[in-house]
């Protein structure tokens, strides 16, 4: 199984991110020294992933732009002797082939994923939420992508969340075969806490099998009139297609204004030039116990 492309849907209006996002995509939002959606591409380009795919809205076209060259700024930057920031500015414009879809009416991820159809063909593809971060010795995706390669078939990423929280998220109910390796059975989208089969949450990391796209076709929508990626998933696990790799690392949820800010915080951490003020910073905003 050969698996070059990923999808990344970045159509969406980032209601949750407002007001901060009326005019700049949440995908551009920056994280310490890089947008959100650049981490995104940089894990899939450090799994092997050539080709990506973003499926995008006409409002949106920044996205795109971020990984083209800016000859402008290329060219001040070269005047004035910066040649590290010239690299670095061109490196992002080089580090992968973008190609754009456009997503002409948002109805849903599962919609957002058969506008790609085409591109992706027959071939088996990842799929990485645009504001969903996950960092470890590991890059995430590739977690699933080495499964998928070894067992031929889709597979999901899933996180243990506290049983409160499990009404957030799409739940897996499943077996756990391998340490950390699941055989999907079934998967509910949002459900009560009483309700919940477990605690294993999807999170925005799958690889997946051309059969999903035929799933898709026959998903009714739902709520809103959205198409539902988990519905379409339920289809794979039926035929046995599916499976759930809980994944290693941590994760930060760029859409929540709390996980937002302390990425902020864990990567400035990392900048020896900054952490010294920065942990100063800190302890004089926190009380004191």
């Amino acid at each position: 199984m050969d698996i070059r492309k990923v999808v990344i849907p970045v159509a969406g209006w980032g209601t949750r991110s407002l007001p901060a996002t009326k005019n700049i995509p949440k995908e551009m939002l920056p994280i310490y020294k890089k947008p959100v959606v650049q981490y995104v591409v940089e894990e899939a380009i450090q799994t092997g992933l050539s080709d990506v795919i973003f499926v995008n809205n006409q409002n949106k076209k920044i996205i795109e732009d971020h990984f083209d060259y800016n000859l402008v700024l290329e060219e001040l930057l070269r005047r004035k002797g910066k040649t590290e920031l010239l690299e670095e500015v061109r490196g992002v414009a080089e580090m992968a082939n973008i190609i754009s879809v456009r997503q002409k009416v948002q109805k849903g991820l599962g919609h957002a994923v058969l506008c790609a159809r085409e591109i992706v063909k027959d071939e088996a593809f990842g799929v990485m939420v645009g504001d969903d971060l996950i960092f470890g010795m590991e890059p995430g995706i590739k977690q699933l992508v080495d499964v998928a390669k070894a067992e031929k078939k889709a597979v999901i990423g899933v996180v243990e969340v506290p049983r409160n929280k499990v009404d957030r998220y799409g739940i897996i109910e499943g077996e756990e075969y391998e340490s950390g390796l699941f055989r999907v059975n079934n998967l509910v989208e949002k459900p009560a806490i009483e309700d919940a089969p477990s605690q294993m949450a999807i999170v925005g990391r799958y690889v997946l099998i051309p059969e999903i796209f035929d799933h898709l076709e026959h998903v009714k929508p739902g709520v809103g009139g959205e198409i539902q990626l988990t519905d379409a998933l339920q289809g794979l696990a039926s035929d046995g297609q599916l499976l759930a790799v809980r994944m290693a690392g941590r994760r930060f949820d760029a859409g929540d204004w709390a996980e937002y800010l302390t990425a902020n915080i864990y990567f400035a951490l990392q900048d020896e030039q900054l952490r010294d003020g920065l942990v100063k910073n800190l302890l004089e905003l926190l009380p004191c116990k």
